[in-house]
């Protein structure tokens, strides 16, 4: 099939949903399907690129900047990108293509007019990969109230519903918000679970041995650490483990919340803890292998559902996993029925390290952590499977 996928990220980005692009579309095009991925540039100096990759057709079209900006201008250049991606297609090669069917990925939620008009042009399906329930998540989390701004956001986002024939949520629970829209005998709505491919290993600018926690048992984040995730719970976890010489915190990234983070563990003085800036996606798996447990931390707010990126690194990675998420996540009962770690939802310090001083000690008795761990990977998170849920959808 001849494929367009639209995003807003893609590398040299390194944020999850641009790795998850990139592996999607080389499975794409390992399939043996035709895949232009279409890109938000806003670094370009001309309208257009396009360039030719391990078998993909990149399509980087100019748009204002979305990314390190304030909320206003973020929303503005959202807002305005779909309309920039479709006057500089136009202009390329690619500007009368017809498409087999058209695949996008939210966040954001902007794009659902870029979609709808080469779909209207194609006159083929569409599927939504939606990784992100906004606003609804920005209301739980008490950035937003339910007025003009949720109103304006959320007519966005039912615009983009509306254009997808197919919507690939990512666990059960979210079909919570898309009861209407599932009563549509024209519409469907599935499960389409995260992915992240097998990539070769890269050499790690970052050697814990050759740190203050070398020795110690390490404790991992790498990703954003922004609101959302809710990370003072895991500074407290490591406040109230300062006395534990064996562990240690290591915290690889970027996000809004890194300079508070850095200049809290400075006030107090946590010689455990450690922060490195973002490395590339192909050093992680070099990374993890120097580390023993992944953490993952979703603010308590929340109430939709959530597998993050990390979580699928560090099964991927054989790396067991400390959890805080909000109450009723489809990932606790994942982690507890396959035994891959531990995780609570009470949003207390204190219980998280329980947890992580058991999981230690679960560790040194059962030797099957990370065979359990891989295997969880293998079988719900390959990039194989969600590229056959999604050609299959679009030719049902």
């Amino acid at each position: 099939m001849r494929i367009a996928l639209i995003g807003d990220v893609f590398p040299p980005l390194r944020s999850s949903g641009a790795v998850q692009l990139r592996d999607l579309c080389l499975e794409f095009a390992r399939q043996g399907h035709e895949i232009s991925m279409m890109v938000a540039s806003p670094e370009l100096e001309e309208s257009f690129r396009i360039e030719n990759w391990k078998g993909v057709q990149v399509v980087r079209l100019k748009t204002p900047k979305t990314k390190d900006t304030n909320y206003i201008r973020r929303t503005i250049g959202e807002l305005l990108m779909p309309f920039f991606m479709l006057w500089h297609l136009r202009f390329s090669k690619l500007c009368n293509q017809k498409w087999d069917g058209i695949v996008w990925y939210s966040p954001t939620i902007f794009l659902g007019l870029l979609v709808y008009m080469l779909k209207k042009n194609s006159n083929c399906k569409s599927y939504l990969i939606i990784r992100d329930i906004f606003p609804e998540w920005a209301v739980d989390m008490g950035l937003m109230g339910r007025g003009l701004p949720y109103i304006f956001f959320k007519g966005i986002a039912n615009f983009q519903y509306s254009v997808a024939d197919v919507i690939g949520i990512q666990t059960p629970g979210n079909r919570v918000y898309f009861e209407n829209w599932e009563n549509n005998p024209r519409k469907n709505l599935e499960v389409l679970n995260n992915w992240l491919a097998e990539t070769p290993t890269q050499q790690c600018s970052i050697t814990v041995s050759d740190t203050q926690l070398a020795g110690r048992k390490i404790f991992v984040y790498a990703g954003n650490m922004g609101i959302a995730q809710g990370m003072d719970i895991l500074l407290e976890l490591a406040d109230q483990l300062q006395s534990r010489q064996d562990i240690g915190f290591l915290f690889v990234g970027r996000g809004s919340e890194v300079q508070k983070l850095r200049k809290e563990t400075q006030k107090r003085k946590l010689e455990n803890m450690l922060f490195f800036d973002e490395i590339d996606p192909d050093e992680i798996s070099s990374l993890y292998d120097q580390c023993h447990v992944g953490l993952i931390s979703l603010d308590s707010r929340h109430k939709s559902h959530n597998i993050p990126g990390k979580f699928l690194s560090y099964m991927q990675s054989g790396l067991p996993v400390l959890a805080s998420v909000n109450d009723g996540n489809d990932l606790v009962a994942l982690i507890e029925s396959e035994k891959i770690g531990q995780v609570s939802t009470n949003y207390s310090a204190s219980n998280l390290k329980k947890n992580a001083e058991k999981l230690i000690e679960d560790m040194d008795r059962d030797p099957h952590y990370k065979v359990r761990c891989n295997n969880i990977y293998k079988k719900l998170y390959s990039p194989d499977a969600a590229v056959q849920q999604i050609i299959s959808a679009l030719i049902s």
